[in-house]
């Protein structure tokens, strides 16, 4: 009589791209923070720069993890514009600090 193991397949993209989305969202929240505190609004068009590269960079792998991390962190890169400037309006309210210019 041959026994035959049952042979199972793991697959961890999931959870790697998951948790690569959870860790740029965690790192991009100060970063719009300290940059509108040192710099404002003005540097936008980096994020948008950077969001398109990465966005073009996933388009051009073969790796569908790396092409997806790519894509989160180019639409990361995009909605922190939004958050820039959201970010200024909750300064102006007084609920983050403002730079003293001087």
């Amino acid at each position: 009589m041959r026994s035959e193991c049952l042979q199972v397949e793991y697959h961890f993209e999931g959870i790697v791209i998951a948790v690569a989305t959870f860790v740029l969202i965690g790192l991009f929240h100060p970063i719009v923070i300290k940059t509108e505190y040192y710099f404002g609004t003005k540097c936008w068009p980096v994020f948008a720069i950077l969001g398109m590269v990465a966005l073009l960079g996933s388009v051009w792998t073969d790796v569908v993890v790396v092409s997806a991390i790519l894509g989160v962190l180019g639409c990361t890169l995009w909605w922190s514009i939004l958050e820039l400037f959201e970010q200024k309006k909750r300064v102006e309210k007084g609920w983050y600090p403002k730079r003293e210019k001087g």
